[in-house]
């Protein structure tokens, strides 16, 4: 099977206030069961506000270290889930859930390379 992507972009600021979080992420624990339940589930994760990275840029035989995002946006992958499909179809179809749960968050699904890297 292939694994694919499933990026999670959300808003820069604030994230929402417990009550609006909380239930939320009950949802996403239950799809995440879900997908174990399946065996589509391979990882996940939520990641720190841009603010908080560090980018890493090779210019000729510097590597330059720069604080903050690497590109400037109203908007960032908040975190992700990578699972195991059959097929883009099915995919997507988990990808759709996603969304459901995370409305009105955009959800992106890409396939994921493999050999090309490591």
């Amino acid at each position: 099977m292939k694994q694919y992507l499933l990026s999670i972009y959300q808003p820069d600021g604030e994230p929402p206030p417990p009550e609006v979080l909380d239930p939320i992420m009950r949802d996403v624990e239950a799809l995440n069961a879900e997908l174990r339940e399946a065996g589509a589930w391979v990882f996940a994760g939520g990641l720190h506000p841009p603010s908080t990275a560090t980018v890493l840029q090779r210019t000729g035989d510097e590597v330059l270290t720069t604080d903050g995002p690497y590109i400037e946006g109203k908007e960032h992958i908040g975190g992700f889930t990578v699972i195991q499909a059959a097929d883009l179809d099915a995919a997507l179809a988990w990808g759709r859930k996603l969304a459901r749960v995370l409305t009105p968050l955009a959800i992106e699904v890409r396939p994921m390379e493999h050999g090309s890297c490591g």
